[in-house]
């Protein structure tokens, strides 16, 4: 089985099994305490803190350990909100951050605060001026991804720490997927990441706070990690954290090189393998793992089945995975195709057979698929006086966007066909599709029910 869906979780990295299996006999005690059992645990956990805070490159009193990536971002928004509300309760994020990031956004807006969401581009980045222009004088945090969970486009930290710190305004960077590849440039403010995306064990977060940033942690706390982070830390997980980060980090140049290579090499030739494929995220800026496209009439979640059975794993921000109903919100935002979306992460140490082979599973995969779902029925297809009707009422993804291209034709150019569709998703894939075949897409009607899209044949 190859598993290629590294940005979800990592395999766990040979040296975090052995530091974590080595300091469960060592770093059992309360590192609180100060007898000998106590004196080693404490010793380990310092240990992990500063290797943890040189890989991060900041001070090892800026560093605490939480007990999840999640619980990290949560506990950074919550607390520099709280620290700056004399300044104000404006939080600025982008439309494609983790949803840990969105769901606490979600809840200072619910207490009163006001959000406002950067938009991006086509290959998922913000722009900087963008970013900077939504600064306002009340605006207490600023929140951007180093690097997206989904696509892999690398963000412009540096330029957007830059705006904010003129502005003074501490930026909290979300560095879950880029901290294993190095050090987050740029003069951020806030930073958070998890150990389980680099290699180390699950239930492992850092949340670094520069000093000078207002901070006021929220929620019950006590004297463990300086007060931000609640609860016995889980000093084996942690110091295996600290490892494997130290350990990726001197694999990084040499293994970026390598799965950048096999990535483009995906790129490339899964665009001529299968048609009517869009690859997604920036093509230059992203990280070194993660490649991901979107196959036009083809049903995500059965796709990924296929896969599995063919034996990969991938992820995907399908409408049609199991598990939402909605597009992705990261593809939804890029306003590229979410059908059939499929990501590919690779992990380190990834052989490069396993990419050939995956290159000549997937094209037999989706042309089966395609096949199965077949062309649409006659009687579904009608003219309301010039304009073609097409009523895809009561069916998912793909089979909208498959009943349009099979009538696109029907219509002389110049004509109009109008979709009936009351599937979310069809908001966002009917106009990636005409984006994709070079047709108009004319904008969304009311209907009696879900809605009316209109496109009109350019060619």
């Amino acid at each position: 089985m190859a598993y290629f869906d590294a940005a979800s979780s990592a395999p766990l990295h040979p040296v975090a099994r052995q530091a974590l299996l080595a300091s469960l006999d060592e770093g059992w005690a309360d590192p609180a305490r100060l007898y000998r059992e106590g004196r080693r645990a404490r010793m380990l956990l310092d240990a992990a803190r500063e290797t943890a805070a040189e890989a991060v490159g900041c001070r090892a009193d800026e560093l605490v350990f939480t007990s999840s990536g999640t619980r990290a971002v949560h506990s950074g928004v919550a607390g520099v909100l709280a620290g700056r509300r004399r300044i104000g309760s404006h939080l600025i994020v982008s439309a494609v951050e983790h949803s840990s990031v969105l769901h606490a956004a979600d809840t200072h807006e619910a207490g009163g605060g006001s959000v406002s969401q950067v938009a991006v581009g086509r290959s998922g980045a913000v722009d900087a001026g963008a970013y900077a222009q939504a600064l306002r004088p009340d605006t207490a945090l600023a929140c951007l991804q180093s690097a997206n969970h989904e696509v892999g486009t690398e963000q412009p930290v540096a330029e957007v720490a830059a705006a904010c710190r003129e502005a003074g305004v501490p930026l909290l960077v979300d560095a879950a997927q880029s901290l294993g590849w190095g050090r987050v440039e740029g003069d951020w403010s806030v930073l958070t990441g998890s150990a389980h995306k680099w290699g180390g064990p699950s239930g492992v977060g850092l949340l670094v706070v520069r000093k000078g940033v207002r901070f006021a942690a929220q929620g019950p706390v006590d004297e463990r990690e300086s007060g931000r982070a609640a609860g016995f830390e889980n000093i084996p997980a942690i110091v295996a954290a600290a490892a494997s980060l130290r350990a990726v980090r001197a694999e990084a140049a040499q293994e970026a090189v390598r799965l950048r290579e096999l990535t483009e090499r995906i790129r490339a030739r899964v665009p001529r393998l299968v048609p009517d494929v869009e690859v997604v995220g920036d093509p230059e800026r992203r990280l070194p793992g993660i490649v991901t496209f979107s196959c036009l009439y083809v049903d995500g979640e059965t796709l990924l089945h296929e896969l599995d059975r063919a034996g990969f794993s991938v992820s995907s921000g399908s409408s049609c995975t199991s598990s939402t109903l909605t597009p992705s919100h990261v593809l939804k935002a890029m306003g590229v195709l979410s059908e059939g979306n499929v990501r590919v992460s690779l992990p380190f140490g990834t052989p490069e057979e396993d990419v050939e082979r995956f290159l000549r599973v997937l094209a037999p995969a989706v042309a089966g698929m395609r096949e199965k779902l077949g062309a649409p029925t006659a009687e579904k297809v009608v003219r309301d006086e010039d304009v073609l009707v097409v009523d895809s009422l009561g069916k998912r993804c793909p089979i909208p966007v498959i009943e349009l291209a099979k009538v696109i034709g029907d219509v002389p150019v110049g004509g109009l066909v109008r979709v009936l569709s009351d599937d979310e998703a069809a908001r966002l894939d009917i106009p990636a599709w005409c984006e994709m075949r070079g047709q108009e897409y004319v904008g969304e009607e009311s209907a009696e029910r879900g809605a009316a899209y209109l496109v009109r044949r350019v060619s």
